[in-house]
């Protein structure tokens, strides 16, 4: 199996990530005894120390245990921690990050032009540019960028540079949002993602792309952002 060499992400931890998958779906079932170091530095292509190095991160999360003179056996199962759902309408989503109350770290801040598709509606004069990475428990589970009508911004820019903006521009009466789409595309992390998310290089990742309109079609807001692939889940009632 090949490793990505050119990831900021150490070897072992790359093989660590791959353990945890095959122990989380069951290839590697609880009491299985794993192969010995030197068949998995072969299949990986690197040294013992490095499966060591694998085998001991595992062993501290309560995954592994190495029984003296018998070898390493699986001792516990992964726990799924898909809590994080994208809903498929803008009161369910508002809801989300209303529960969630997500730790916001704001990368960066500037007045810029959003990079509007012709159908998504007329721009604004001016938008907001925010960056921010969205955490639960100190672990990160999306990279946003956020484009906001510069006009709703100055209204609280003190809620907006602190909290989840969804929920408020959901409870936004002047001006009322009067359409909400997303569209959710598969992908894979790449250099800057996998720094903020701390994930491997080229995981998988969900990308949403959100945009708000009032009734004149102007657009209020455009989220890109980029999900965890391990964290989010989408429900849907396929309706008869």
């Amino acid at each position: 199996m090949d490793l990505i060499s050119n990831s900021h992400v150490p070897k072992y931890a790359q093989i660590a990530d791959v353990f945890r998958q095959r122990i989380a779906r069951g290839t590697w079932p609880r009491g299985l005894r794993l192969p010995a170091n030197e068949v998995l530095a072969a299949e990986f292509g690197v040294s013992r120390v490095t499966i060591r190095q694998a085998v001991g991160l595992l062993a501290r999360e309560g995954m592994l245990k190495a029984q003296q003179g018998r070898g390493t056996f699986i001792t516990g199962t992964l726990k799924q921690d898909r809590w994080l759902k994208v809903e498929t309408t803008l009161a369910d989503l508002a809801e989300v990050y209303r529960d969630t109350s997500p730790e916001i770290i704001n990368i960066s801040e500037s007045r810029t032009d959003a990079p509007l598709l012709p159908e998504d509606g007329k721009a604004a004069a001016h938008y907001v540019f925010m960056r921010r990475v969205h955490s639960r428990n100190r672990r990160p589970y999306c990279v946003i960028s956020i484009y906001l009508d510069e006009k709703l911004f100055r209204k609280s820019p003190t809620r907006f540079r602190t909290e989840t903006v969804i929920p408020i521009l959901k409870d936004l009466r002047d001006p009322a949002i009067s359409s909400a789409r997303q569209t959710l595309t598969i992908g894979t992390a790449d250099l800057e993602a996998a720094k903020l998310l701390q994930i491997p290089l080229n995981s998988p990742v969900a990308e949403v792309r959100r945009v708000f309109t009032t009734a004149d079609q102007t657009v209020v807001y455009l989220g890109e952002v980029t999900y965890r692939g391990d964290f989010i889940r989408i429900d849907m009632d396929l309706r008869p």
